[in-house]
Order: C-alpha cells, then sequence, then structure tokens
C-alpha cells in the first residue's frame, strides 16, 4: 500500500514562494506519474502539474512559468516549487500517484493548505 506524505504549505506574502514536498512510503516505480492537484474553497479540484514517470511535465496554464515541479526517484519523493504566489493560487494542494501497473490505481496524499496574502 502506498501513502503520501506533504509538508511545506504555509502562508506566505504575494509574490513570496514555498516548496511543497511529498514523501511517498511502499513500493513505488519510476515509470508511475507524480503530481500535484489543487482545490479552492468552493471550486472543484484541478490538476496544476505532473510528472511522469519519463519526466514528461505538464502544468496547468496559470501556474506556467511560475511552478516547477520535479521528484527524486531515489528519495521517493515529488516537490513543487511555487514563485510568484497570488492570491489566487490559495488551496489545498494534494500530492498524487498514478500506478503505470494495471489497475492503474491513484493515491492521495492529506493535503497541504497554502495560504497567500495580499
Amino acid at each position: 500500500q502506498v501513502q503520501l506524505v506533504e509538508s511545506g504549505g504555509g502562508l506566505v506574502q504575494a509574490g513570496g514562494s514555498l516548496r511543497l514536498s511529498c514523501a511517498a512510503s511502499g513500493i513505488i516505480f519510476s515509470r508511475d506519474d507524480m503530481g500535484w492537484y489543487r482545490q479552492a474553497p468552493g471550486k472543484q479540484r484541478e490538476l496544476v502539474a505532473v510528472i511522469s514517470g519519463g519526466d514528461t511535465t505538464n502544468y496547468l496554464d496559470s501556474v506556467k512559468g511560475r511552478f516547477g515541479i520535479s521528484r527524486d526517484n531515489a528519495k521517493k519523493a515529488v516537490y513543487l516549487q511555487m514563485n510568484s504566489l497570488k492570491p489566487e493560487d490559495i488551496a489545498v494542494y494534494y500530492c498524487y500517484l498514478k500506478s503505470f501497473l494495471f489497475p492503474y490505481k491513484t493515491y492521495w496524499g492529506q493535503g497541504t493548505q497554502v495560504t497567500v496574502s495580499s
């Protein structure tokens, strides 16, 4: 069973930076996709960034150029560097892992709050 634990959320002023970390336990593979979703109050959960097993990255349009996703397979971790934060980035950020093995199960972390003051 895979477990994901996020850290690094908090309160930051607009224009500031935060780095989210997600540590996985259990059996994972470098070919698994890992990434981050976020959910703002009253809104649906949206995909922020994903890094595939082949290290291909994709980002939500509104965070391109400001956020960067990376992974360390040896540490079983994925990171989200968030720069130039805006109040519209306020949300709970969730780490996820999608297994490349059938049945392609998705695992979720518990979430970490990011708050940006204007």
